[in-house]
């Protein structure tokens, strides 16, 4: 009989059945019943009570070593780990690992949380449901697996779809264009039904990032045309990108089809929400959280820390002022039990605290207990006593983020402030950080990058970069996967990304591997506008059906836009990427009326003669841009200061729009000959036909 803790297994052996029933935390995992003299087994896996799939032979017990053996070789199994692992599992024949990782990112998992055996079983179904699905294979999935499945999937995301709505209800209300259609009833389609038009996705992204989306880019009427929903959708999606959410696989129509895929867009605004939730925890915005660590050094790897990683850390910073032995290091399983939320309650807010919570007698009215209390800091707006008990990882982060942004319980008169002083950033160093990472972000890499000059040390990360944009690039069989110990194995990393970037023809004269290791600011800088801007280049070169093989150059982008500008009647020519008339923001507007007519309001358009004019128009300039389907990741300044690079990035970005709109009029209209020439044949043999009848 195969058992571990936390399982509680129950055997009995009979002349024919041998039965093994598998509990965790009061619930049925797995009821395996084998029949002995046949030699056959039947496994039933129960999640949350439910029913999962039914695995005949021994299929489970070859998962359990299998996750046994990850755990054993790397200390815990991550997300992340998954998707090489299920790819090479018989009956994924057809399911690539790209195909695997988007479909584990659909519910916002981060790839680097760590996972039970639970989770890791739960994956294993849905990716087998799903592949089975694809091919068409129904003897791999029951109708019962699809039954359950969809099923659980429904009530965890209606957990979830309240907590949403109860934020999009609170911080919307007085929203001009919104509160008509305010407050939604969580209980309803309501929240699908108003999403359709794009204007609650844009509204939201402005709650979390302030000033993303100009809203006079967004349309907004009664009733909106497919152009202008699409539109709205378009902005949506390239805005969340630039606050940093992660868009894999959705695209415009699945929002316009929210209600037949509802957990694309529930996942996107959990993005949104946790992004605003998460904001204030970093050294600049909340230079208290040096009182989280001792010394200067400890401070660069705060800095270099996850925001989910920073509140952790800050709740078991409290947690130890309240005498609380255990850590916390994920925001599900630890605390399902509701004792850790206990005694943060205590030592953040004594005038409330209540001894009998940690005497209650099951975890269900702990938590009830600590959601009364966290109500008098109005702090329960995400969460409910059964979310706590189930260990709802997205709530929980909510709930201890909101926890954090009443009352911190971090000083405001320290002594260690000046350390985080110590650390500096010119503003050009911090928006060109700012852009990389969001672009390298947006690739759709496992890894994903919170610091770039933190993060990219190890050289793991600028490998999977590399791979994007070079496929097969990278010799992965001398690369070592993080958490690396040993420092020369990430020299070794490092070592081989200067070496394809030689490849790549990039300027690394006298530049090693261990510059990188050293977090060499400039160096990163200049690699990354490398790689991002041989993408571009790459991007166009593909694209550019009558460039037959020849180099897309910065010279070909600058000579195009002006080609494009004075064919369109506009005047606004530039001479570089560097003239300072385009700092009035007059030269995008008129290129983007070029490549598009209708795109441009030229009633909102100023002169951009001051500054405060000049500032209305880079963020029109920008949200314009979004909203024709240009992926960017520049600031308004950037545009007003005139940063060569980032305005070659948006020239070009703008390029390559249109480029994708000539090419695809060029095969509409090659097929329409083709058509015609069918016809035309058609015809003429059909005529024939009749002459010689």
């Amino acid at each position: 009989m195969v058992s571990s803790p936390p399982y509680v297994a129950v055997g009995s052996v009979g002349d024919e059945f041998e039965v093994h029933k598998v509990w965790k935390g009061g619930n049925l995992l797995v009821d395996l019943e084998r029949r002995r003299r046949r030699s056959t087994s039947r496994i039933n896996v129960f999640l949350k009570g439910v029913r999962f799939w039914e695995i005949r032979g021994m299929k489970y017990w070859t998962l359990k070593s299998k996750f046994i053996s990850m755990k054993k070789e790397s200390g815990s199994v991550t997300v992340g780990d998954l998707p090489t692992v299920f790819a090479k599992l018989k009956g994924f024949s057809k399911t690539n690992e790209d195909e695997i990782r988007a479909i584990l990112g659909e519910n916002n998992t981060s790839m680097e949380d760590k996972i039970d055996f639970e989770s890791f079983l739960r994956a294993y179904l849905n990716i087998q449901a799903r592949s089975a699905k694809k091919t068409g294979n129904s003897e791999s999935a029951p109708s019962f697996l699809k039954a359950s499945t969809t099923t659980f999937q429904r009530t965890i995301n209606e957990s979830e779809k309240a907590s949403y709505v109860a934020h999009i209800n609170s911080y919307l209300a007085e929203d001009r264009f919104l509160k008509k259609h305010l407050p939604i009833d969580p209980a309803t389609n309501a929240l699908f039904e108003l999403a359709k038009d794009g204007v609650l996705l844009c509204k939201l992204i402005n709650v979390a990032v302030p000033g993303t989306i100009d809203e006079r880019a967004i349309n907004m009427k009664a009733v909106l045309n497919p152009w202008e929903r699409n539109e709205n959708h378009t902005l949506g999606l390239n805005s969340a990108k630039a606050i940093g959410c992660t868009v894999v696989n959705i695209g415009t129509q699945d929002l316009v089809e929210v209600e037949s895929r509802p957990h694309l867009l529930l996942g996107l605004i959990s993005q949104i929400i946790k992004i605003q939730l998460l904001a204030d925890l970093n050294l600049k915005k909340t230079p208290q959280l040096v009182e989280l660590i001792d010394d200067f050094q400890d401070v660069e790897e705060l800095m270099s820390l996850s925001p989910e990683k920073v509140l952790l850390k800050w709740m078991n910073f409290q947690l130890k002022k309240a005498g609380y032995e255990k850590q916390v290091t994920n925001f599900s399983s630890d605390l399902k039990d509701g004792e850790a939320y206990a005694h943060l309650l205590n030592v953040l807010a004594p005038e409330h605290s209540d001894p009998s919570t940690l005497e209650a007698k099951s975890p269900e009215q702990r938590a009830s207990m600590v959601l009364e209390q966290a109500e008098k800091l109005n702090c329960k707006r995400y969460i409910t006593a059964n979310d706590i008990v189930e260990g709802s990882p997205n709530l929980n982060l909510a709930f201890v983020a909101q926890i954090f942004q009443h009352r911190s319980g971090l000083s405001t008169d320290n002594k260690k402030i000046p350390l985080s002083e110590m650390i500096t950033e010119d503003a050009q160093t911090s928006r060109e950080e700012r852009c990389f990472r969001l672009w390298m972000n947006s690739l759709g890499i496992v890894t994903y990058v919170n610091n770039v000059f933190e993060d990219v040390r190890n050289g793991w990360v600028l490998l999977e970069v590399l791979d994007k944009v070079s496929p097969n690039s990278v010799n992965w069989k001398q690369a070592s996967k993080p958490p690396i110990k040993m420092p020369f194995r990430k020299v070794e990393n490092c070592n081989q990304v200067i070496k394809i970037g030689k490849q790549l023809n990039f300027s690394l004269v006298n530049v090693c591997g261990n510059d990188i290791v050293q977090g060499n600011k400039k160096l990163l800088l200049a690699f990354l506008w490398q790689l991002m801007r041989f993408t571009m280049l790459q991007l166009l070169k593909n694209l550019r059906f009558h460039a037959q093989g020849k180099e897309i150059t910065d010279s070909d982008i600058l000579n195009w836009a002006n080609k494009k500008i004075k064919d369109a009647g506009g005047t606004s020519l530039i001479e570089s990427f560097k003239d300072k008339i385009i700092s009035s923001g007059i030269f995008f507007l008129e290129l983007l009326r070029a490549v598009e007519p209708r795109i441009v309001n030229w009633k909102l358009v100023t002169k951009g003669e001051t500054d405060e004019d000049k500032k209305l128009n880079a963020t029109y300039i920008i949200s314009v841009a979004r909203k024709l389907g240009c992926s960017v990741f520049l600031l308004p300044e950037d545009i007003i200061e005139v940063n060569q690079k980032m305005i070659l990035t948006l020239t070009a970005s703008i390029m390559y729009w249109s480029l994708q709109q000539q090419a695809g009029d060029s095969n509409a209209e090659q097929s329409s000959n083709n058509e015609r020439a069918s016809d035309e044949d058609s015809s003429s043999v059909t005529s024939e036909q009749g002459q010689t009848g």
